[in-house]
């Protein structure tokens, strides 16, 4: 505007002076005075404009400010809504909701799709020998050691407790077994100890015509049946040795020329 104003007042320059030749004083000094008035005039609208287009910018400012806080704030409470916030998984509400669409997606394109239970062994001795704090300690590093195991690809959810679910999308029977033997039994040590952390283990894979319930209720069902031969064969370790501890014990008071310890425990 000011700009405008210095071309337009050098244009007129040169025909303004001849002009006022030509006019008495009182003349002169009035127009000077209308053309002062002028300028005084488009300065303060140059000014309103430009205070004008500050407060504009700085209203679209605070906009951008508060929608990008906005956004930001709608995805920290979708994360809540979606994930479980001791591990940072995902919760059970969003799992069964994300196996519905691979549902849905391996009966359309045919591929592979498998889920996986997870449970603990003897979580709850953990919890009772060293306390809950411990025990979400456990949880922490178990959901650490699972997103590490995993693909990128794969859903891993926190069903609850000592509960874990994930979705492998895409996943031939191969693929699951690899991903199953990089996740492995760890010792983690405490702030009273140490623990031995195991897990058992069920393996659904897509059925034609398999629904969200189906899938985790067979998962669940192959993961029992694991549970149950880990728990046998521990107990049957569990009886190998004491009888070799009691073999041991009865050898230690016998004599070389008495029968064998195997034959008086087994006669």
């Amino acid at each position: 505007m000011l700009l405008l104003l210095s071309g337009v007042m050098a244009s007129l320059a040169l025909p303004m002076r001849t002009w006022f030749e030509f006019m008495d004083e009182d003349t002169t000094w009035t127009t000077v005075q209308g053309l002062l008035v002028v300028t005084l005039v488009i300065q303060l609208v140059s000014v309103w404009e430009q205070r004008h287009f500050r407060a504009l910018r700085d209203r679209q400012v605070e906009q951008m400010d508060a929608a990008t806080e906005q956004r930001a704030r709608a995805d920290q409470f979708y994360g809540l809504s979606i994930l479980d916030p001791l591990t940072g998984l995902y919760n059970r509400r969003f799992g069964e909701r994300r196996l519905g669409e691979e549902i849905s997606r391996a009966a359309t394109t045919g591929d592979p799709m498998a889920l996986v239970a997870l449970d603990f062994d003897r979580f709850k001795a953990i919890n009772d020998q060293h306390g809950h704090a411990a025990g979400d300690t456990v949880l922490k590093e178990f959901s650490r050691r699972l997103r590490r195991a995993i693909r990128a690809s794969d859903v891993p959810i926190r069903v609850g407790g000592d509960e874990f679910l994930v979705i492998l999308p895409e996943c031939p029977t191969d693929q699951v077994q690899t991903v199953l033997s990089r996740l492995t039994a760890f010792d983690l040590k405490l702030d009273d100890g140490s623990v031995h952390v195991s897990y058992s283990r069920g393996v659904a894979r897509y059925q034609v015509g398999d629904t969200v319930k189906a899938m985790i209720k067979r998962a669940d069902e192959r993961l029992y049946e694991n549970k149950a031969q880990r728990s046998d064969s521990a107990t049957a370790d569990d009886r190998g040795h004491e009888s070799r501890q009691l073999a041991s014990a009865t050898s230690s008071e016998t004599d070389a020329s008495e029968p064998s310890p195997a034959s008086l425990l087994y006669s």
